[in-house]
């Protein structure tokens, strides 16, 4: 999954049902819709800091399902897929942000160009007296 974690498949339930739409007898007949459910809190791969900070940003529960393709099988991988992508989106953890200052020729030239407007609506005032 990524390079310090791996989840085992085990950890990962799969729950089939017929997928909806159109398709005739084949969708009517086999279960080939796939949710895959992952239980963050009772999994065994992750450490209690990564656990924390999946269900802060993804929720105890991680869910994705498949229902694209004919097969049952490929379904499965796809929801798998869907699955690890959640999860490896969660355990992301954020470049800190670093302050930058304006450059010395960007804060003249925005002065300069406070000037100029200034100078612009003063022209527009009708004369004094």
């Amino acid at each position: 999954m990524t390079r310090s974690v791996s989840i085992p498949r085990s950890e990962i339930d799969f729950r089939f049902s017929r997928s909806s739409g159109p398709g005739g007898q084949h969708a009517q007949k086999t279960d080939t819709r796939v949710e895959a459910v992952f239980d963050v809190e009772a999994s065994a791969a992750l450490t209690p800091v990564q656990k924390r900070r999946v269900v802060a940003r993804a929720g105890p529960v991680l869910r994705a399902v498949a229902q694209d393709e004919r097969s049952q099988w490929r379904n499965r991988e796809l929801a798998t897929e869907r699955l690890v992508e959640t999860l490896r989106e969660a355990l992301r953890v954020p470049r800190p942000r670093r302050p930058t200052k304006p450059t010395k020729a960007s804060v003249e030239r925005r002065l300069e160009q406070k000037r100029r407007r200034s100078g612009v609506k003063r022209l527009r005032r009708p004369p004094p007296g």
